[in-house]
């Protein structure tokens, strides 16, 4: 497991590593520079869990701060394998405490046979994090590949390279598992961000509204 240098200090600015031009990007795409969150991205799976780490922010670089795999053998019984699954995960949740876990919404594919696997370990995503009170998001396969790529219909060769590309990777990350895990993570930094701040400024709105409507009510008293 390829292990990234260590993130620049938050409290330390560079000018060229803020002009990347992937950074822009998405600024351009989600909205303006947003406070640093860090994202636990999970491609789940029964015999490949991706796990995924990034740092960053809406208009920032990111920063990929671990990537792994989780396997487990189709010669166990499913529950042990779950077991397997939720152990790797609470490892991560408590290793890394993200700020929020992005998991990748199952849907009705064409290989039928692998879809019960994947919503069992979705399930056991969406619980592990539920239990350490971490927000979670669901995002689905083309939600990802637009945000990563640009298109809902990327290729997987196509996300793992804009993955390496905007993580500033040697390369891609394999499996292939593992670079849908930075994938969702990368994602959810850039649309969770955008979204937390509009809906911050929607309560602000309606904090303001309704200080106003109170002053009125005061006046006409």
């Amino acid at each position: 497991m390829r292990r990234p240098p260590q993130p620049t200090p938050r409290g330390v600015s560079c000018t060229i590593r803020y002009a990347d031009p992937v950074s822009v990007a998405s600024e351009q795409m989600f909205g303006r520079k947003g406070p640093l969150m860090r994202v636990l991205g999970i491609d789940p799976g029964l015999t490949r869990c991706g796990l995924g780490v990034v740092d960053g922010s809406v208009g920032r670089p990111l920063t990929m701060i671990d990537v792994s795999v989780v396997r487990t053998s189709a010669d166990l019984p499913v529950a042990q394998r779950l077991v397997t699954i939720e152990k790797g995960i609470d490892a991560w949740l408590d290793e890394y405490a993200p700020d929020a876990v992005a998991v990748e919404r199952v849907f009705a594919r064409s290989d039928s046979s692998t879809i019960m696997g994947t919503a069992q370990a979705s399930g056991i995503a969406l619980v592990a994090a539920a239990r350490r009170g971490i927000p979670v998001a669901l995002h689905t396969p083309s939600e990802v590949k637009a945000a990563v790529s640009g298109s809902g219909r990327a290729a997987k060769g196509q996300v793992g390279a804009m993955v390496a590309r905007i993580l500033r990777l040697d390369g891609p990350p394999k499996p292939a598992d593992a670079a849908d895990a930075l994938a969702l993570a990368i994602t959810h930094v850039w649309r969770g961000g955008a979204q937390a701040r509009i809906d911050a400024a929607l309560a602000a709105q309606r904090g303001a509204t309704g200080a106003t409507g109170a002053t009125a009510g005061r006046s006409r008293t």
